[in-house]
């Protein structure tokens, strides 16, 4: 670090080199998701630093920028890789003219696409959200932007996706044709599309696609059909009635036949392939994608394991934490590593339940910032989240019983 930062009240951006200037001084790593509409993984980190720093002057601070494989994850990577963003004209969920981003790792080579910048719910208001409606042709079209600006190498976060068009829409902007039993091409790919395949040409797909590699970063695990999978858990809060979860999930069952017809894949019970409404299995079985947690891939990326051997705790957390934060969320494996490092995690989100099952878990604490009876609407205005952040962290901290409380003011 330079040497003219001031030895008190350090914050500093995360970095995996040991700096042996500040070695002495207690160090926290902060590594929270984003709070989901509400701020970013950037902002949370920033306020519930600046209330250690004026509980523990001498406390050292160091901020990861946290996704995994959601929102958030394309300014992770190309902050932690130094790279850059391009944007280009896309369409969002439902087909409407917008402009996106992408970015770029910082040797140039690789390109990072987050699904949610073309196709996420947020870019929908609650009104607008319906999962049989909406199409991931938007993701497609970044990708084939990138594809003609030279790259061949691409890390795709798919979380936060307002889409369960099974990739369809994406096939279709990088060049191949559905059919339906009436022989009719298809315009666009949406979830309600989905039953009414009956062949998928890929005659008119991207020429460069065969010399590109594809990694995915998932923050589920969930297989692409069934009890457990893309519809019936994550189509109810894309805005899908119990009618329309049943009938996009039978249309996923049905597309299981026709990619094995095109392609030769069955990506039924793979994990992760109902990522994005089976976005994941789409790019699997298309693209020969390999899907991967995303929580490991960024903090690999990042260096994390390293800088835990100096830490004294670790905060991690998200909008709203619940038992599914322990399926393969963020959370979820940076408990696992500072568990393994013999550092204890705290846990923050806007909201929590299920906190008895996040305990045994292995979290030392649960900090529900949001005050009981505060309105959803008032809790998700930035001003107020920071207030509460800052609050929890207060109270947390200042408990004269927290076992956590070995720094000294």
């Amino acid at each position: 670090m330079p040497e003219s930062l001031p030895f008190v009240c350090q914050h500093l951006i995360f970095t995996p080199e040991k700096d042996k200037q500040y070695e002495d001084m207690p160090k926290i790593i902060l590594a929270i998701d984003s709070f989901k509409g509400c701020l970013t993984s950037q902002e949370v980190e920033e306020c519930a630093a600046g209330e250690i720093r004026r509980l523990f002057p001498t406390c050292q601070t160091y901020s990861l920028p946290a996704a995994d494989g959601g929102e958030g994850m394309l300014e992770a990577l190309v902050h932690i890789t130094k790279g850059h963003c391009i944007t280009c004209p896309v369409h969002d969920p439902l087909m409407r003219p917008i402009t996106a981003r992408y970015g770029t790792t910082g040797d140039g080579l690789t390109a990072i696409i987050e699904t949610a910048q073309a196709s996420g719910l947020t870019l929908l208001s609650e009104a607008e959200r319906n999962p049989m409606k909406t199409t991931t042709y938007g993701t497609g079209e970044l990708i084939r932007h990138a594809l003609h600006q030279g790259f061949r190498r691409f890390l795709i976060g798919i979380g936060g996706s307002a889409t369960n068009d099974a990739g369809l829409g994406m096939l279709q902007a990088l060049g191949a044709t559905l059919h339906t039993e009436q022989g009719i091409k298809q315009t666009c790919g949406t979830g309600e599309t989905m039953g009414h395949i009956t062949h998928i040409d890929l005659s008119g797909m991207e020429k460069a696609l065969g010399k590109a590699a594809f990694t995915v970063a998932c923050d589920v695990e969930n297989p692409f059909c069934g009890e457990n999978g893309a519809a019936p858990i994550f189509a109810p809060q894309k805005g899908a009635t119990p009618e329309q979860i049943r009938c996009l999930d039978n249309g996923m069952k049905h597309l299981t036949k026709i990619f094995i017809h095109a392609t030769g894949t069955d990506v039924s019970s793979l994990p992760g392939a109902g990522a994005a409404g089976g976005l994941g299995g789409a790019l699997h079985a298309f693209l020969h994608a390999r899907l991967v947690p995303g929580a490991e891939l960024l903090l690999d990326a990042a260096g994390f394991d390293r800088q835990l051997q100096h830490a004294d705790l670790v905060i991690t957390g998200e909008g709203k934490a619940d038992a599914q934060t322990l399926m393969g969320k963020l959370p979820a494996e940076i408990l696992r590593r500072a568990t393994k490092a013999g550092v204890p995690t705290l846990l923050i989100a806007g909201q929590a339940t299920d906190t008895d099952a996040l305990l045994r878990a292995g979290f030392v604490g649960i900090l529900a910032v949001t005050p009981t009876g505060m309105s959803l609407a008032e809790a998700m205005h930035p001003d107020t989240a920071r207030k509460n952040i800052r609050n929890a962290i207060a109270r947390h901290f200042t408990l004269t019983d927290n076992p956590l409380i070995h720094i000294k003011r």
